[in-house]
């Protein structure tokens, strides 16, 4: 796995305000409205449940007690609370709430990294579209590979989806742009095609549950992530037609 830890920002036009407000929002909507992930009934309430858009009726479900399949420790988890919106706004909702503090500081970094040299491309309006539509993407694609069975009653949330399309349009726009990562336990430069490459590959195999478990076993919506990437690939150019483009100078050599 490759875990970024920042790139070459130094052509930057602009302060990339609105990715900074995407952070705060979603920073704000954890702490002030989850509670710091306590509250599990609002989370329960907004979350997406892949059976109500297909159905766009509200499901409610009863607590109930599972274990933990490690500890064997039994908890209560709670059922799926009444919706007091439109079933529908939860595909936009959702995508401003995490599940934990290490999920919201995982999709905050990756967002800080790669989403305001993908503002720069955009410009502001047009990169605050095009993030909540391929998140809007995302969350549809997780609903389709959810659409029946077990999968279906089971929540989702999070920004991955639309940070996963800005990491899409990140590989069309800098394939060459300087990453610096962790790579196999080594501090190291790459490209960005092998930073946002090598993670995309990564959540097909998980995907496809060719490591050991799909998302369903892991609690990872990797069709949601996948759905978001190539969207954000397909739609990288539309979303910069117009608009000058820039690249980085490779270093002189003395």
């Amino acid at each position: 796995m490759v875990f970024p830890l920042g790139d070459d920002n130094s052509d930057r036009r602009a302060v990339p305000f609105v990715n900074y407000v995407l952070i705060a929002i979603n920073v704000l909507v954890f702490v002030a409205f989850q509670q710091l992930g306590t509250d599990d009934r609002f989370t329960y309430k907004f979350s997406t449940v892949p059976a109500e858009i297909v159905t766009g009726k509200d499901v409610v479900t009863e607590d109930r007690v599972v274990a933990d399949p490690q500890s064997g420790q039994q908890f209560r988890a709670p059922g799926l609370q009444p919706t007091p919106v439109s079933v529908y706004l939860t595909l936009l909702i959702s995508m401003f709430m995490h599940g934990g503090i290490a999920h919201l500081l995982g999709n905050m970094w990756f967002l800080w990294i790669f989403g305001d040299n993908v503002e720069d491309d955009m410009g502001h309006a047009r990169y605050a579209a095009f993030y909540l539509l391929t998140g809007l993407i995302a969350s549809l694609s997780h609903v389709l590979m959810n659409a029946s069975g077990p999968g279906s009653l089971i929540p989702s949330l999070g920004a991955s989806g639309a940070i996963s399309g800005v990491m899409g349009a990140y590989l069309v726009l800098h394939p060459t742009r300087r990453v610096r990562v962790i790579l196999m336990r080594m501090l190291t430069d790459v490209p960005g095609y092998v930073a946002v490459g090598l993670w995309f590959a990564f959540q097909v195999v998980s995907g496809l549950g060719l490591l050991g478990g799909g998302s369903q076993e892991s609690g990872v919506a990797y069709a949601a992530h996948i759905g978001g990437f190539v969207a954000g690939v397909v739609l990288a150019k539309l979303f910069t037609f117009g608009r000058a483009t820039r690249s980085i100078r490779p270093p002189s050599r003395g």
